[in-house]
């Protein structure tokens, strides 16, 4: 279990706990921090676009060539940051605890 410091849409910051294994987005969702998830994690939606501190960033595994792609196709409608994620990408473990996050615009 991790606990993940969000700061919302709104600039208001929250903690969200994340289970271990599950991914992201779904501890977001579920905290109703407003990322949507619509596709589930199938990486073709985006709306669970998250810009994650630089400082946490690399203690993330890379991104794979899909959600490159995925976050190029929403670059038109929100900004991307060079730690732009997809959140269903990011499987949680204990190693994460205290990870800092920025909610993206919705696409």
């Amino acid at each position: 279990m991790a606990e993940v410091v969000v700061t919302g849409r709104d600039g208001v910051g929250c903690t969200v706990t994340a289970d271990s294994g599950c991914a992201l987005m779904d501890a977001l969702r579920d905290a109703d921090t407003g990322i949507e998830g619509t596709c589930g994690g199938a990486m073709s939606c985006g709306t669970c676009h998250v810009y994650v501190d630089p400082v946490w960033a690399e203690r993330l595994p890379p991104k794979s060539d899909e959600e490159a792609e995925m976050l190029e196709a929403i670059s038109d409608f929100v900004e991307l940051r060079p730690t732009s994620r997809l959140s269903c990408q990011i499987p949680m473990d204990d190693c994460l605890d205290g990870l800092k996050i920025e909610i993206a615009p919705p696409v």
